[in-house]
């Protein structure tokens, strides 16, 4: 326990600068927290000074709160709690303000009233009720049996100050209120209401010496008897009658008035609770224009537990034994539609200062202990710690900000992700896992500079590529430098647009490339170019022994699955098909044909014919050029063969590269023994316009590969590889001029180590 101590007492220390950032200027920025001038805001009582503790009394020289105490009530020199001891009794506690000070409430009885002062009232659970003054030098102190005082059936309906107020039972279920006070052994009591069909009354403090009293009449409106709830203001000192009747009223018909109803009362707002069928209301009246509205709870049950300047204050309170998700709220007083915002994370009782300011026994952040709210610079509401139990609070993550769907194609993309902590002292780590796969990411996020809030910005990489689409999931660990860890976790979606070139399902281009061993290899490209270069994300082995095949082919979706697949013909003409799985791998090979050696040139993975399908062309060895129309049937992947034209055995090269002219179907490109580059637009119908010269000098080139969309910007372009270098044609859009050059790390230093790429 000494170390818990050691750190409320540095939490106690810094936790004015805290609360100012979670509960003040930091936080309170819903509309409608609208913010009074500062010049009207009333101060907080003085300090008291130093008094000698009276008998019995137990001095501390920090304001420690045992972990179990709830407040009951405060005066201008300390208050009362209330809490369990070991056997279960409840024990009453004066605390002092000036020296922290514990003076034992005994002989009273285990019950005490909020008075909004230094008098103490308590009851035996009874009829029983004990007054004590315990401002330093006071002797004034007693007790009442209110059913003798009064009559059987009487009942304590409110306290202010040393004045009890009691309902005293008339006839029938009706009531009357009577008050009561005692000066120098005088007892005085004063009906203070007048209607004769009063059903129930609850008297609430206010300043100034005012009080609020809620209560309900019986009265007979069309043949029938119905219940209506009524509230007024008047002055505690004096013999004015209160009732329904008097000025200020505001009735509403209501099937039974609830005791429970809550309510505040200031020079410019009266405030109260209604439950209309199925919800609970707030009405607060702003008593300068004598006009009021209503707003809605968002809780049902909500109690009103002050008003400040221009903010009404609110919640349900929990237990103080657990630290549950009971938060003391806040909403301007001046809009039926302002926005709530949150003071405290938790709290389970109130006690209303003599000066218009709330103590609260409750928790903000790691801070658990006794707050004072009052009015701050700015008009708004502050926390400021009275006194701080050794209670270790639980770390919570009290908010997760991240998207649900992510679209990762546009290039420099990131995702922003935020989590907010009960309190910055912890170290967080996350974790990314795309489900499908199980890669995952791991990092420790920073410490933010100011406040709980952690961030991280996910640039769209997993496993050194760029990620895959699909479900993915995200988990936080919260660690506190005490106490147990807190997570949470939750999943979002990635989508990028398809790309025939792709074999991990990124949206990216992979590249397959065979080496003299006959091991082929998977280049995955990042297509989020750093202007005009493109790096590689990764390398990875697809397997070995392709070195029984005299030619591979990248084919595009030609089976039906979401991604590109990979054509394979061996020596003996066998044609076989290997489907991408969407992991970087391929399928089990299928035979789809034979006899395919009868071509010396194969190219696939456009759209000839513009069915979004990808197609093949195939040359024979006498120069004439065939299509095979996709289908889409993984077991018979084209449609029988149709001519397209002959004269093809000029060239030495045949790429198929998608649309990179700008019609509808796929284009081919062609290099004759020059090394003059030719560009075949596609008609859509599965045949090709007139050639169009776009180069020369492209024999420095082994490969030419139509790779897809490689610089993310909707167009497929070319890459070419050789012995001098590897470099990415980037497609224009043009006819005349289809290709800009970028450079790459693909294959750098490596133009002679493969025989094949697709």
């Amino acid at each position: 326990m000494a170390s818990a101590r050691t750190t409320r007492r540095r939490l106690a220390a810094s936790v004015a600068t805290v609360l100012a950032v979670t509960v003040g200027a930091g936080v309170l920025t819903s509309p409608g927290a609208v913010a009074a001038p500062a010049a009207a805001v009333p101060a907080a009582a003085p300090a008291q000074a130093a008094t000698t503790p009276q008998p019995g009394a137990t001095s501390t020289s920090e304001a420690v709160l045992p972990v179990g105490a709830d407040i009951v009530s405060t005066g201008e020199t300390g208050y009362l709690t209330s809490r369990k001891d070991g056997s279960g009794a409840t024990v009453l506690e004066w605390r002092r303000f000036a020296d922290g000070s514990v003076v034992p409430v005994t002989g009273a009885g285990p019950v005490g009233y909020d008075s909004h002062s230094d008098t103490v009232v308590t009851s035996d659970g009874g009829t029983t009720v004990s007054v004590r003054d315990m401002s330093p030098g006071a002797v004034n102190s007693y007790s009442v049996d209110l059913e003798a005082e009064f009559k059987p059936g009487a009942k304590l309906v409110g306290v202010v100050g040393g004045n009890l107020f009691v309902k005293v039972p008339t006839t029938q279920d009706y009531h009357e209120l009577w008050q009561l006070s005692q000066t120098d052994g005088i007892t005085k009591k004063t009906k203070r209401s007048a209607g004769f069909y009063s059903i129930d009354f609850k008297v609430i403090a206010t300043t100034g010496h005012q009080m609020l009293v809620l209560g309900s009449n019986r009265v007979w409106s069309q043949a029938t008897y119905r219940t209506q709830f009524w509230k007024t203001q008047a002055p505690v000192e004096g013999d004015t009658a209160v009732d329904s009747w008097s000025a200020g009223t505001d009735t509403q018909h209501i099937a039974a008035w609830n005791n429970n109803s809550t309510g505040a009362f200031t020079a410019d707002y009266t405030a109260w609770v209604d439950y209309p069928t199925g919800y609970t209301r707030f009405v607060v009246a702003a008593d300068a224009t004598a006009t009021h509205f209503r707003m809605e709870s968002h809780m049902a049950g909500a109690r009103i537990e002050g008003v400040l300047w221009d903010t009404l204050l609110y919640g349900i309170p929990g237990p103080v034994q657990d630290v549950v998700q009971s938060p003391l709220y806040a909403r301007s007083a001046k809009s039926a539609t302002s926005e709530p915002y949150q003071l405290l994370d938790h709290y389970s009782s109130v006690a209303h200062a003599p000066d218009g300011t709330l103590l609260v026994r409750g928790t903000s952040a790691d801070v658990d202990g006794l707050f004072r709210i009052e009015v701050g610079d700015q008009g708004r509401p502050t926390a400021t710690l009275v006194a701080h139990s050794d209670r270790v609070m639980p770390l919570t993550v009290r908010e997760s900000n991240v998207p649900t769907a992510v679209s990762l194609e546009q290039p420099g993309t990131t995702v922003p992700m935020e989590w907010t902590l009960s309190r910055p002292s912890a170290t967080v780590d996350l974790t990314l896992t795309h489900k499908a796969t199980g890669r995952t990411l791991t990092r420790r996020l920073a410490q933010p500079a100011e406040g709980s809030r952690f961030s991280f910005a996910w640039d769209g990489v997993l496993g050194g590529a760029s990620a895959p689409n699909g479900a993915y999931t995200w988990q936080i660990t919260a660690t506190p430098a005490e106490g147990d860890p807190a997570t949470a976790s939750g999943g979002f979606g990635v989508t990028r647009e398809a790309n025939p070139h792709d074999f991990t399902d990124n949206g990216s281009t992979d590249v397959l490339a065979r080496d003299a061993s006959g091991t082929l290899w998977r280049d995955d490209l990042f297509d989020w170019p750093t202007g005009t270069q493109v790096t590689t994300a990764k390398r990875e082995q697809i397997g070995r022994g392709w070195q029984i095949y005299n030619q591979i082919e990248a084919v595009g979706n030609v089976g039906g699955s979401p991604v590109g697949d990979l054509l394979a013909r061996d020596t003996s003409g066998a044609l076989w098909l290997y489907q991408g799985t969407g992991t970087g791998g391929f399928t089990a090979r299928a035979q789809v044909g034979s006899g395919w050696q009868i071509y010396d040139k194969l190219a696939g993975g456009g759209d000839l014919t513009g069915d979004g399908r990808a197609d093949l062309v195939a040359r024979d060895t006498s120069g004439v050029l065939w299509a095979y129309p996709g289908t889409g049937n993984a077991s018979a992947p084209f449609a029988n063969r149709v001519r397209v034209g002959g004269g093809w055995q000029i060239y030495n090269t045949v790429t198929a590269v998608g649309d990179i002219a700008g019609t509808p179907a796929g284009d081919l490109v062609a290099r004759d023994a020059y090394g003059v580059l030719w560009l075949y637009e596609g008609n859509g119908a599965g045949g090709f316009g007139t050639r169009v010269r776009i180069g020369s000098g492209w024999n420095a080139f082994t490969q030419l590969v139509g790779a897809g969309d490689v610089t993310a910007d909707g167009r497929p372009d070319l890459i070419a590889y050789g012995a001098n270098g590897t470099y990415v044609y980037r497609s224009t859009g043009s006819t005349t001029a289809p290709f800009s050059r970028w450079t790459t790390n693909l294959y750098a230093g490596e133009g002679s180590a493969f025989n094949s790429l697709a």
